[in-house]
């Protein structure tokens, strides 16, 4: 009897541990806070950002992703989102060049986000998180709110 229940308790236990284990190796790599590296990061046209802070949350339905700090021009930024990977267009505020965006999972390391202006595209922003999970690569293609031609890679380090 005593073993029978001490056979039951461990199955338990190792069901639990697996369990654990396979939820915490589900989290998704984009998740986390991500700190702005101006050293490597390149905007053009500038200026750069002075600095940014990217607070990301997804899984494998989509992605809410909050950015602040401050711009190239000294202002405060604050852009925040919440889209599902169905390439439908969700709101997304504080975005000068665009109102809406929608986005999609490339692979498990990439997502594409693509921002609109009334209902123009205005941006392509396709995100990279490396293999070792500590650096997040963000390429901008597009356009800024003043029509400029715009090719920005920022690059991130997990916090």
């Amino acid at each position: 009897m005593r073993i029978n229940r001490f056979v039951a308790l461990a199955t338990t236990l190792v069901f639990v541990a697996l369990a654990f284990g396979i939820v915490a190796s589900a989290a998704d790599q984009h998740s986390g806070t991500w700190k702005m590296n101006p050293a490597k990061s390149k905007y053009s046209p500038g200026p750069a950002a002075k600095s940014i802070t990217l607070t990301v949350e997804a899984d494998e339905n989509g992605v809410k992703s909050s950015s602040e700090g401050i711009g190239g021009d000294g202002n405060p930024v604050h852009v925040q989102y919440d889209a599902k990977f169905d390439g439908k267009d969700y709101p997304i505020t504080g975005a000068p060049n665009a109102d809406t965006i929608s986005v999609k999972r490339i692979d498990a390391n990439t997502i594409q986000s693509t921002a609109k202006k009334g209902g123009e595209v205005t941006m392509t922003v396709t995100s990279k998180v490396s293999k070792d999970g500590k650096t997040r690569t963000s390429t901008f293609k597009g356009k800024d709110a003043q029509g400029h031609d715009v090719n920005n890679v920022v690059v991130y380090d997990k916090q």
